[in-house]
């Protein structure tokens, strides 16, 4: 009989990759056993985990398991994220991050992580479309007049963010590089101050990219108006509103979407699982409609066509960034 010490390298390296094959396999077949963290690198009560506890039961029913929300907060989500990249890779740890922590944050800050080298996509949960809001005294009721008037009246609209490097901050430099006009960016600590600042008249110019949540309420009473959905397709939360393209400006489409990721070296079968629960759960009306309400779209891609999306808006938001000498806070 031959030990292991007598078979050939080749023959002995096949052998050890099928059993590491075998186990892997074994793995993602009893995958989910035990509960799922979900890391979300904001404060509580942000939009990934509403979107999450939207999705969160189905996921749990499909895939019989736990899933619970650990927030890790700091440093643009960057603190959360780096929290996942140090997990272990065996699919029991899943950052449930925004646009900016799979896209932007990396050129906007040093990070000790590549999000493209360290995390592996899933899929894109939902999105959320910028609207483009104003005070109602603003003398624009559509995206060329506020066009126009920005022209007109250089360097004297500002618009307000939830802070420097965030995405309305970036969407906002995307408008005016795309329509040649200047605006004046004001940093406050969060979306409601800057939704309060556009209400008194500090600022003229909200970019909402997280949902329509925080603004609803306004546009409803007249204090604000939408003028225009930085989308390909209108928002049946506001079906009246016209789409960017619609009003000449097809290359401003932009918006803040949420995404699952794992740890590289995550079993691919497992990432596979994981994906498909989630397309299934969102292509639910139910849950679809539940998302349309907030401003948000469905989305529940591959894990390559997740990846896919990465590449190419990182792409795009680097020339935007540099362009515009942004940097994070």
């Amino acid at each position: 009989m031959s030990s292991l010490s007598d078979m050939p390298r080749r023959a002995l390296a096949a052998a050890l990759a099928l059993c590491a094959f075998g186990t892997a396999t074994h793995a993602a077949d009893n995958w989910p056993s035990r509960p799922i963290r979900v890391v979300v690198p904001y404060a509580p009560g942000n939009a990934g985990d509403v979107t999450f506890r939207i999705v969160q039961q189905e996921l749990e029913a499909r895939l019989g398991a736990n899933f619970y929300i650990d927030n890790k907060s700091g440093a643009s989500g960057n603190i959360g994220a780096e929290d996942v990249v140090r997990s272990a890779p065996d699919g029991y740890t899943l950052l449930l991050g925004a646009t900016n922590n799979f896209v932007t944050n990396q050129y906007l800050a040093k990070l000790r992580y590549d999000p493209a080298k360290n995390l592996v996509p899933v899929t894109v949960i939902n999105n959320a479309p910028a609207v483009i809001v104003v005070n109602a005294s603003l003398p624009a009721n559509n995206l060329a007049e506020l066009t126009a008037y920005a022209k007109k009246n250089p360097g004297k609209l500002n618009y307000g963010t939830p802070g420097s490097g965030t995405a309305p901050h970036l969407i906002g430099a995307l408008y005016a590089q795309s329509a040649g006009i200047e605006l004046v960016h004001v940093p406050y600590r969060g979306s409601p101050p800057a939704v309060q600042a556009l209400l008194a008249g500090d600022v003229q110019i909200f970019f909402a990219s997280a949902g329509i949540s925080t603004v609803a309420g306004h546009i409803a009473s007249g204090k604000l108006k939408p003028l225009a959905v930085a989308a390909p397709q209108r928002l049946p939360a506001l079906p009246q509103v016209q789409t960017t393209a619609e009003q000449g400006l097809p290359d401003l489409v932009a918006g803040n979407w949420w995404g699952l990721a794992a740890p590289v070296g995550t079993d691919p079968a497992i990432v596979r699982k994981l994906a498909d629960a989630v397309k299934a759960a969102v292509a639910k009306p139910e849950i679809a409609q539940q998302f349309e309400k907030l401003g948000l779209t469905a989305v529940g891609n591959t894990p390559a066509e997740f990846g896919a999306q990465i590449e190419r808006e990182a792409a795009v938001w680097k020339g935007i960034i540099q362009k515009a000498d942004i940097k994070a806070e």
